[in-house]
């Protein structure tokens, strides 16, 4: 099994940054996506970001300009970084990321709240 433990969520004001972050830990032979999702209050959760095992990032389009998504291998960490937050960005956001250990699998973070608001 593999965990996801997500931190660096918060209150920010509109326009400003968080730095969120998620770390794997467990039998990991290999890692391959690393990704974020959301999701707001009433609605369905929604991809933002993910960056492969050749640290090729991909974005949703709302966000792209503004988040940047990292990670780092040895650590098996991946990281959000988010700028120009506006009070839509307000969500839980989730950890997910594939593994493989007897097959491929997946596994999702507990979450962690951005509330944007002034």
């Amino acid at each position: 099994q593999v965990q996801l433990v997500e931190s660096g969520g918060g209150l920010v004001q509109p326009g400003g940054s968080l730095r969120l972050s998620c770390a794997a830990s467990g039998s990991i032979s290999s890692i391959g996506n690393m990704a974020w999702y959301r999701q707001a209050p009433g609605k369905q959760r929604e991809f933002v970001a993910k960056v492969n095992s050749s640290n090729r990032p991909y974005y949703t389009p709302s966000v792209k300009g503004r988040f940047t998504i990292s990670r780092d291998s040895a650590k098996n960490t991946v990281y959000l970084q988010m700028d120009g937050l506006k009070p839509e960005d307000t969500a839980v956001y989730y950890c997910n990321a594939e593994w493989f250990g007897s097959g491929w699998h997946d596994s999702w973070g507990q979450g962690t709240q951005v509330t944007v608001s002034s």
